[in-house]
């Protein structure tokens, strides 16, 4: 986009932030109907795509091709998922939720944050069912296995795949192992201590009730780990050829496996279309911010990689993370360019993209908005009954505990 975006463009995206961070406290029973999310999205996203279209008709086609493809990721991995029932009731002690937690994490770097959350987080759910102090628990999965544990492989969450279509090689995230290995030990270590000391706190009758409904673990719907492979293996295909494979994989899952484990999962599409109504908004809307973004970038002073990994960070927060990395990774290109650096990877040094990676995985966890599985996870709890912070209350609390690795990660990234 060569002209330059007016601010005024950009109140629509401030707004729809403003109003998923307010609403659900401030109207709750009207914020519950997706018709309404719906007609949210709709009314500040009309004036945006209407001036997208008129002033910058690639942008409008660009801005909807990743939203398809957003979608269509998210979407199948979703049905797919949702058709394997990981049965059982497990104990619901520290020690088994910090495992199931910590598999989470391995598994968001393969099946993808999407994938393993869908996975796991109903076992983990049913699992707690019986207690009562159990508030902190989703939150701990949306930090851990919808964000940080995917931060070893361009599968595993969505900005880095799109650096491995940039042309980051396939296995350099790998690099980024001791950045993974030290969030995933601290979150793991400190969601032990704060879940014994709430389960210390359980009730009797609740412990032995707890103890009573324990289920063995079994597997429903191993089908569906086929029709998930054929996802993963997609990503390496082209447009719209990737898209098309990734929706009839799902619809495939859907129509004709077995419906006794959905049925288990209480599967609806109601967590998705949450994740697909909000995000219509949230892409249209963003599209000029990005862009204003991209334009005043190299005006922004970024010249040290600490600087680049909060930057990039704190955007991905409130922006979607996916996008953002690619914002910033122009950005690096062209400070690199300018200040005449070593440009290892893609035209941008090492440490300036192990910071935008890590910046965009690790803080995309800040908020319901900031990476595609965790509204659906927010959605699936609450439907499971469990109480969610509000979108301020969550932000709060992933800062504070994310603070410490944010300052390593700072000192860590100017050593690749």
């Amino acid at each position: 986009m060569s002209h330059q975006v007016p601010t005024y463009v950009i109140l629509p995206f401030a707004i729809i932030l403003a109003g998923i961070a307010i609403l659900p406290v401030a109207r709750p029973h009207f914020w519950d109907r997706n018709r309404n999310k719906a007609l949210f999205s709709l009314l500040l996203a009309t004036p945006v795509a209407l001036w997208l279209y008129l002033a910058a008709p690639e942008l409008f086609a660009h801005t909807a091709h990743e939203y398809v493809s957003f979608v269509s990721l998210l979407g199948s991995l979703f049905v797919v998922a949702g058709g394997i029932h990981l049965g059982g009731d497990l104990r619901a002690t520290a020690r088994v939720n910090t495992v199931i937690l910590g598999i989470g994490a391995v598994l968001a770097s393969i099946l993808g944050t999407t994938g393993a959350s869908m996975l796991l987080i109903r076992l983990l759910l049913r699992t707690n069912s019986e207690r009562q102090h159990t508030k902190h628990i989703p939150f701990f999965f949306i930090l851990l296995v919808s964000n940080v544990g995917g931060l070893l492989t361009p599968l595993g969450d969505p900005p880095l795949f799109l650096g491995y279509l940039r042309g980051v090689p396939f296995v350099w995230t790998l690099r980024l192992f001791p950045i993974w290995l030290m969030t995933v030990t601290y979150l793991l270590v400190l969601f032990y201590w704060l879940d014994k000391r709430a389960y210390a706190r359980e009730s009797l009758a609740d412990k032995q009730r707890d103890e009573r409904e324990v289920v063995p673990l079994t597997v429903e719907g191993r089908w569906n780990l086929l029709w998930l492979g054929l996802i993963m293996v997609s990503v390496f295909f082209e447009s719209p050829a990737r898209e098309a494979t990734m929706l009839l994989a799902a619809a495939a899952s859907y129509l004709f496996g077995e419906q006794t484990a959905r049925r288990k999962n209480a599967f609806t599409f109601a967590p998705i279309n949450e994740v697909a109504i909000l995000f219509a908004g949230i892409f249209v809307t963003m599209a000029p911010a990005l862009v204003l973004l991209e334009q005043k970038g190299p005006a922004l002073g970024l010249v040290s990689p600490w600087q680049f990994f909060f930057v990039s960070g704190a955007l991905s927060s409130v922006l979607d993370n996916a996008p953002t990395y690619l914002s910033f990774l122009t950005t690096a290109q062209s400070t690199a360019a300018s200040l005449g650096l070593a440009r290892s990877v893609v035209s941008v040094p090492a440490s300036f993209l192990a910071a935008i990676s890590a910046g965009a995985v690790l803080m995309g966890a800040n908020t319901y908005i900031g990476n595609g599985p965790n509204f659906m996870v927010k959605s699936i709890a609450e439907g499971s009954g469990y109480r969610m912070p509000s979108f301020g209350r969550f932000a709060l609390n992933a800062v504070i505990v994310l603070s410490p690795i944010y300052v390593a990660t700072a000192f860590l990234v100017r050593l690749y």
